[in-house]
């Protein structure tokens, strides 16, 4: 007879992901192959990355991403946050908790209205870094907010071919050996951008981007002076709320996500692992 494993699909602002809780062990196989088989969406689950529970000695727990394509993420913004809410639902932590990522310690809370983090300190702006595709000269800022990203602001972001100009970014020499995620961002007010972002692993647009989001917010705090907290409009039609603190060296701390997240639905797994 074989085992079953259950595992939960959660939804952070429509990026979506499969959690199951491996402090027992249940996974035993390669953790990377199966993010590929059950992250496909014509022969799998479907998600944008599958996270795994494991024990820790530091926190209340672990936790590990995976994205389809089976790379390990040092960290994903709402992938923490459907993380914190997959935790508190199972009874593995309290409302407010910490658990450990490849990126660093990031605590959470689960709130009435949503999963709020604060995030692991960003990186210097990296600015001005030209990329140039079909001809066209593009201005990019680097940031990482756990993973990397690079930013370019344009008032037309709707008129992007995300997909293929977001993958010539993410291979380009600038940005080797690791690669990066690549968000486009428009400035809607002070205290509002929105933003697309082609995701690494992924390879492909996704719906919402929580480190990417976080690093449009800082960018456009640094280069057009837009104010804490900043509301990020994504492509699934959700905001996130992206709040932080200037400091005397004009650097960024205290930097907390907060956005929905909702459990979708519970299955097991039997047959396809």
């Amino acid at each position: 007879m074989k085992k079953s494993i259950q595992f939960t699909k959660i939804s952070a602002a429509a990026n979506d992901f499969i959690l199951i809780d491996n402090r027992k062990a249940v996974l035993k196989k390669n953790l990377k192959k199966c993010a590929q088989i059950l992250c496909n969406r014509k022969n799998g689950i479907g998600a944008d990355g599958l996270i795994i529970i494991e024990l820790s000695r530091k926190a209340d727990f672990k936790m590990r991403i995976f994205n389809p394509d089976g790379s390990e993420a040092e960290m994903c913004g709402n992938g923490a946050r459907a993380c914190a809410l997959f935790a508190y639902e199972n009874e593995i932590a309290g409302g407010m908790m910490c658990f450990t990522t490849l990126a660093g310690v990031i605590e959470a809370r689960v709130l009435k209205d949503g999963v709020s983090i604060r995030m692991v300190a960003p990186s210097t702006i990296n600015k001005d870094i030209k990329i140039t595709h079909e001809d066209k000269i593009y201005s990019f800022d680097f940031v990482d907010t756990g993973v990397p990203h690079a930013v370019h602001f344009n008032k037309n972001i709707k008129n992007i071919d995300v997909k293929t100009l977001g993958k010539h970014v993410r291979q380009a020499k600038e940005f080797q050996p690791h690669g990066t995620n690549v968000n486009f961002a428009k400035i809607i007010d002070k205290h509002a951008i929105e933003v697309r972002t082609y995701e690494r692993g992924v390879e492909d647009e996704t719906l919402a981007c929580g480190t990417g989001s976080t690093a449009s917010a800082l960018v456009a705090g640094e280069r057009y002076g837009c104010l804490s907290p900043i509301k990020v409009l994504v492509q699934s039609g959700d905001y996130l709320t992206i709040s932080f603190k200037r400091t005397r060296d004009n650097s960024f701390e205290n930097i907390c996500m907060k956005g929905p997240a909702k459990e979708i639905f519970v299955g097991t797994l039997s047959h396809i692992l």
